[in-house]
């Protein structure tokens, strides 16, 4: 839908953007903006059809037809998003992917608010994971003269797993010195159960 065969959109060297129909040409905004309104769309008739929005609740066919359209449509647009930042945003890779993370950290803030439900959240944050993912994989992996660290895909590969496990450790290091019901801290610990 965004992109087209202009060459603005090619890798050096190529005259196409592969087999079959090329893309639309449609530009980042008015990408966004249908994909925008397409998500509205399908959360007015979810809201319509009076199922609930809380997705450990959702048992029906009709219900889990529209959470999957959603997200469909999320990921697409979140999609878009990461390569409209990595594209033509100025920000370029690193700076793309701090916006989406200080985006990110907002929302977690906005847990915090009681007046502000989860579910809301939820939706806006899984949006943002797209671009999250996008532009810091583009960082980590395109060569340093377009603003990347040219880790390539085992050097990205490694970066991303000392992250995933070094959060796994702090994690576990919550989970064990507050223990259940502390603030910042899990339901889950290591106590036996009283008698």
């Amino acid at each position: 839908m965004n992109r087209d065969a202009s060459a603005e959109f090619l890798a050096p060297g190529t005259t196409s953007l592969g087999r079959g129909p090329q893309g639309l040409g449609l530009g980042y905004p008015a990408g966004a903006a249908i994909l925008v309104s397409v998500l509205v769309v399908v959360f007015a008739a979810w809201k319509a059809s009076g199922m609930t929005f809380v997705i450990r609740d959702i048992t029906s066919f009709r219900a889990e037809a529209l959470f999957w359209t959603a997200i469909l449509v999320s990921n697409t647009l979140g999609t878009s998003a990461g390569d409209c930042l990595s594209d033509s945003s100025g920000l370029g890779y690193a700076g793309g992917a701090l916006l989406v993370s200080g985006l990110l950290a907002a929302l977690a803030l906005l847990m915090r608010v009681p007046v502000v439900p989860n579910v809301l959240l939820f939706w806006p944050a899984f949006v943002l994971t797209r671009p999250l993912g996008a532009t810091a994989g583009d960082f980590l992996t395109k060569p340093a003269a377009k603003g990347g660290l040219d880790l390539g895909t085992a050097g990205s590969s490694a970066v991303l797993l000392a992250v995933l496990v070094g959060l796994m450790v702090v994690a576990r290091l919550r989970e064990t010195r507050w223990g259940a019901g502390q603030p910042g801290g899990s339901v889950i610990t290591n106590r036996a159960p009283e008698a």
